[in-house]
């Protein structure tokens, strides 16, 4: 049975990394997106249950995808400068929670990263709308 699941494990990280690889950019953008939410809503519960080590692993990182994001910015579209402006401020903000335990600043960062990654689907989805109406 241990080789059973040994196999199991080796097939399931062989299948996550071929997905990772497949992926678009877009669809690895808002699985992203997505991380940092998951991050942010774990560290809060690990902040209630007052486990203040992992809560800290857990902004950290987050921090370290903001960090990705803001790094693989091509900051000769303005729009990239907007978004770097923007990931300087989640990585500003969650600094402060990382210090402050504050999480009223959760509830603040959420929303804001939820509408963007709503804004870049909608974006994707008239992009792909706008190719399939020119071919």
């Amino acid at each position: 049975m241990n080789q059973y699941m040994n196999n199991y494990g080796k097939g399931f990280q062989h299948y996550k990394e071929q997905s990772v690889n497949t992926m678009t950019k877009s669809e690895m953008l808002f699985l992203l997106y997505d991380e940092i939410i998951k991050k942010m809503n774990k560290a809060k519960i690990l902040a209630n249950n007052k486990d203040y080590a992992n809560f800290k692993v857990e902004i950290d990182k987050t921090r370290k995808i903001v960090l990705y994001l803001m790094n693989t910015l091509d900051l000769k579209y303005a729009v990239s400068k907007d978004l770097s402006r923007m990931y300087e401020f989640f990585n500003y903000e969650l600094s402060r929670l990382s210090a402050s335990r504050n999480l009223k600043i959760i509830d603040e960062l959420i929303p804001l990263v939820i509408d963007l990654k709503d804004t870049f689907k909608e974006a994707d989805r008239l992009s792909r709308k706008q190719k399939v109406v020119a071919k």
